[in-house]
């Protein structure tokens, strides 16, 4: 791939998933420019060939392509300034892959101002974990109303998804992506309840992971899940703070469509208690923390 202004690709946010997606572009011949705001997250992307700059206005001069893996909307808020006297300078003729998970409304605002501003938007949320993301086995979700832009983001995702999903218009790739969240959050948490479970049982958890791994209900992310809770492992995948924000934007989501999600918010709570626990850098199995300080407080 040729490293002009006009195939190099911008990538906001280096965090848990944004890294390894990253390396993945890079390491597929993209021309990356990189930033986040923590510098160091930059290194490995760099030593693997991408460039790291110093400002998002740096990104935006130098790329027509620019990838936003920030982790909330107020982070998108502050480096981006939507409204702000220097953002038109940062989307106009430019394209904004917006990957991260961020309420379906301000996507909608969001995308209205860049229109205005003269860029281009895209939602393009994924499903699957940090693992996946290292592996490119990402499933990703696209939304937006322009044939051209939609082929150009989903030829560049092909190095980073096993499968790019079209929803439609924005916020229709947010929508699914709540969707598929909300069963596979409620499902993880029922694991950590059942080893926790097992463990007050005087199950070991060696055992348990046999027995689940040896039936129908044997996949990946249940082998995955097991083999850190039977190691004590909680190192992040998924972090559980970015899992309490989903949650948060799932309950939010069922109440203003009329739906009840009750397992939703039941694992809100826990996932809320585990970062209050001081736990929102860990795996979102550690989960298993918030119920062990319920049963003791029985």
């Amino acid at each position: 791939m040729t490293t002009t202004v006009s195939s190099r690709v911008g990538f906001l946010g280096l965090g848990v998933m944004g890294q390894p997606m990253a390396l993945r572009l890079v390491r597929a011949g993209v021309g990356l420019v990189v930033w986040n705001r923590t510098p160091d997250r930059c290194d490995p992307v760099v030593a693997a060939g991408a460039r790291a700059v110093d400002t998002v206005t740096e990104v935006a001069a130098d790329c027509a392509t620019v990838v936003v893996m920030l982790a909330d909307e107020f982070a998108v808020d502050q480096v981006l300034d939507p409204g702000g006297p220097g953002f038109a300078d940062l989307v106009r003729d430019r394209l904004l892959i917006m990957m991260g998970t961020y309420p379906p409304a301000y996507s909608v605002a969001l995308q209205a101002a860049v229109r205005a501003a003269g860029g281009s938007y895209v939602e393009a949320p994924v499903s699957g974990s940090r693992a996946a993301a290292e592996a490119g086995a990402l499933v990703a979700m696209l939304a937006g109303d322009d044939p051209s832009v939609l082929a150009r983001t989903q030829e560049l995702l092909a190095s980073v998804a096993a499968r790019v999903v079209p929803c439609g218009p924005v916020p229709s790739a947010l929508l699914t992506k709540l969707t598929v969240n909300s069963y596979i959050i409620t499902m993880l948490t029922g694991l950590a309840e059942a080893v926790h479970l097992g463990d007050r049982l005087g199950i070991e958890r060696r055992r348990l992971t046999e027995v689940l791994l040896g039936g129908t209900l044997a996949s990946p992310v249940l082998a995955t899940k097991l083999e850190k809770l039977a190691a004590g492992d909680h190192s992040a995948q998924a972090a559980i703070a970015d899992v309490a924000k989903n949650t948060g934007l799932i309950t939010t989501a069922a109440a203003r469509a009329g739906a009840a999600a009750p397992l939703a918010e039941v694992c809100h709570r826990l996932f809320a208690d585990a970062v209050d626990l001081g736990l929102g850098g860990d795996d979102l199995i550690a989960v298993i923390s918030s119920l062990e300080a319920r049963a003791g407080s029985l």
